[in-house]
């Protein structure tokens, strides 16, 4: 997967092991499209994120990760995708942006017990799930989504109990 990473906040430090992590994780989640894939990926603080979460959702606080998906899918991406009217950008099939509340990734690792670079990881691929079409709104999404995660993550070795890769 090929990932634009723009970096728009000064209070923590994106590594090269948090992309390099966030990289293993979505190409994992890549692997069941069958086509090369991209995305724009934002790291922000709170207020950053809240703003976008202000304008998009109309919900005027923090959040830990925004997605934006490039296309209104009717089932997982993976199943439908002759279906949109798919944007390729050099080849590659455009899913869309995600924005990561850098802030919040640190908060959650200290009260999740594990990495940051866990953390960050995990928010990416769930950003980018949400892109290809997972969702979490019934019980039912719910537990495919967090399988989902979970089992592309444990593929990476970036499970809870490790630092990442």
């Amino acid at each position: 997967m090929t990932i634009t990473f723009s970096d728009e906040q000064d209070k923590i430090e994106v590594t090269e092991e948090i992309k390099a992590a966030v990289g293993a994780a979505l190409d994992a989640a890549q692997a069941g499209l069958d086509v090369p894939a991209c995305l724009n990926l934002l790291f922000t603080d709170n207020e950053g994120i809240r703003e976008l979460n202000r304008e998009f959702r109309d919900m005027d606080r923090a959040t830990d990760v925004l997605s934006f998906p490039a296309y209104e899918l009717s089932a997982l991406l993976a199943e439908c995708l002759d279906e949109v009217d798919a944007e390729y950008v050099e080849g590659k099939l455009f899913l869309g942006d995600i924005a990561i509340s850098m802030e919040r990734a640190q908060e959650q690792a200290v009260e999740y017990g594990h990495s940051l670079v866990r953390e960050t990881a995990f928010l990416a691929l769930h950003g980018t799930l949400h892109l290809m079409g997972y969702d979490h709104m019934t019980p039912e999404e719910e537990e495919i989504m967090t399988k989902k995660q979970e089992a592309l993550l444990q593929a990476v070795n970036i499970g809870r109990e490790m630092d990442g890769i």
